[in-house]
């Protein structure tokens, strides 16, 4: 039974930062991605940034140098760090485990209704 637990977002204002977790359990892909999504009112989700077994990161064009993302396998939690937070960074957050790697997770995983794999509940973050 695959659970991905979103914890951490909040209200922030411009130019702040927030740490997002995500606890992962039962994952059993012999080899696996795990990303982070986020999606505003009335706009498509929007791939983050997504990280593989092997430590293989990859970000969307509008956060990197902001974000950073991580996995402590011995927390089996996955992090987002953001940083100098924008108000377009508005939006509920949520982590996804999947067989893809890492870009062909944030390419699908943006499509609604797309079979990834795994996704969490999400986790609101609004900055103002």
């Amino acid at each position: 039974h695959v659970q991905l637990v979103e914890s951490g977002g909040g209200s922030v204002q411009a130019g702040g930062s927030l740490k997002l977790s995500c606890l992962v359990s039962g994952v059993r892909y012999s080899t696996y991605s795990l990303g982070w999504f986020r999606q505003a009112p009335g706009s498509e989700r929007e791939g983050i940034a997504a990280i593989d077994t092997g430590g293989l990161t990859l970000y969307g064009d509008s956060v990197k140098g902001r974000f950073a993302i991580s996995h402590d396998r011995t927390k089996n939690t996955l992090y987002l760090q953001m940083g100098g937070l924008m108000p377009e960074d508005t939006g509920m957050y949520y982590c996804a485990a999947s067989p893809l790697q890492p870009g062909r997770l944030l390419e699908l995983g943006k499509v609604a209704g797309s079979a990834v794999g795994y996704w969490g509940q999400g986790t609101q973050v609004t900055v103002s």
